[in-house]
């Protein structure tokens, strides 16, 4: 018999399979002042039963882990499964009071405890109507979420603005050629970045029985477009780029020029579900910049680093606004995690922070000093694997002396699979 290897049922990949409640974490180093909240990280954890010839990365049950932080101190650890079944797997945000663990293509999101308790599926208090995203973006002046969906049986992506109270008050369909993958988005203080690109829904891999059925279509022509943030604007007043292809997981962020073109920073893959069809592994990525022009209607790419990376961050009261610093991991291809890395965009410069003989960084979270303080005060937290002894810690950088020690390290009573996505939630 012939035994079939997955990538993503291994490893730090594999599930972690109790759930754990530890209080009084012990910490190497001196927690900082002012950090009072909790680190939490969403991911899939794949069932015992899961069939490694057909396991998609994406798919997994969804569990979240989180670590609150008071008074110096690391006062628990929880990981909760997010519900029973549920693949609410991908990210997991504070809004309007509430813990939310959220997904795309049509899977139903779910509210946690502040304990991480999972309270059942959530519905933003009935105006959800059908599918959300994995990455809904806060605008720092307004404190309401933006979000573009999909659904493989919709000829559309959607776009939604979620209010401060929890409610979603706005909502464009945006019709596409194609059913196509859209993991995020990014928002510029007058527009919305919406991309259009060749992962498509393919009826024959559904049909086979693929648990993500969207795969790599070369015929299909990539664009990136611009929705103005006006209440008024509808799907009429889209303006479309053409693009070189690529698939685009996560931008790093987006701002307007003076001119009134948009710069939009993000990781490039070359590809994604081409050569691998069960996870993001079509080979080397890189961080880019396209200027998208909107009196010429071209999109004009750079490439700002070589390093293959994902998981951007930068410092989120920025969000939408010029930003000079980027925060990452290393993604190697094969999915070979590393260090994190930070960039100077200014500058043109990045720096890696090693973490050790086989400790790897999941996606890393600015976290500013203080309300008011300058872009790049403030720390880097991450968890972080260790392969040497199969456990992990919350680590903290001083983003202004990134490669440098760290400030502090939580160490946790179990190991963190990668997984995907998570934030600061202060309280």
């Amino acid at each position: 018999m012939t035994t079939v290897e997955n990538t993503y049922l291994q490893g730090n990949f594999a599930p972690v399979l109790e759930e754990i409640t530890a209080f009084d974490l012990p910490v190497t180093g001196t927690i900082p002042e002012g950090l009072e909240g909790r680190l939490l990280r969403n991911g899939p954890n794949p069932l015992a039963e899961e069939d490694p010839a057909s396991y998609h990365w994406f798919t997994g049950t969804g569990m979240v882990h989180g670590v609150r932080i008071s008074d110096g101190k690391a006062e628990w650890y929880r990981n909760r499964s997010v519900g029973a079944d549920s693949v609410a797997n991908t990210n997991v945000i504070g809004h309007a009071g509430k813990t939310i663990a959220i997904v795309e293509a049509g899977a139903p999101i779910a509210e946690l405890s502040y304990e991480l308790e999972p309270l059942g599926a959530y519905d933003f208090d009935g105006t959800l109507d059908g599918a959300f995203t994995a990455h809904a973006k806060k605008d720092p002046a307004t404190g309401e979420l933006h979000a573009v969906t999909y659904y493989w049986e919709w000829e559309h992506m959607r776009y939604l603005v979620v209010g401060v109270d929890g409610r979603i008050r706005r909502s464009v369909d945006i019709p596409v050629p194609g059913r196509v993958a859209v993991h995020d988005t990014a928002i510029t203080e007058t527009k919305v970045v919406l991309f259009d690109l060749p992962l498509v829904f393919n009826l024959d891999a559904a049909m086979a029985g693929a648990r993500f059925p969207y795969l790599w279509d070369p015929d299909y022509t990539p664009r990136i477009g611009l929705l103005p943030r006006s209440e008024e604007a509808s799907a009429g007043d889209v303006q479309w780029f053409e693009i070189e292809p690529c698939f685009v997981y996560h931008p790093l962020n987006a701002y307007d020029l003076p001119d009134g073109s948009v710069v939009l920073d993000a990781v490039r893959h070359p590809s994604t579900f081409a050569k691998d069809t069960l996870g993001p592994n079509d080979g080397a990525t890189t961080l880019d910049r396209w200027t998208l022009d909107p009196t010429s209607g071209k999109a004009r790419e750079e490439r700002l680093d070589d390093h293959s990376q994902e998981f951007p961050r930068h410092d989120e009261r920025i969000l939408g606004r010029p930003h000079r610093y980027g925060y990452g991991a290393t993604f190697e291809p094969g999915i070979v995690m590393g260090g994190a890395i930070k960039h100077d965009l200014v500058a043109g410069t990045s720096e890696v922070h090693d973490f050790g003989p086989g400790r790897t960084s999941l996606e890393p979270v600015f976290v500013p000093r203080a309300d008011d303080a300058a872009e790049d005060d403030g720390w880097v937290m991450a968890y972080v694997y260790d392969a040497t002894t199969d456990s992990s810690d919350v680590v903290i950088l001083a983003a202004q002396d990134f490669t440098g020690d760290p400030v502090a390290t939580i160490h946790l009573p179990q190991r963190v699979p990668y997984g995907f996505h998570g934030n600061w939630v202060p309280d």
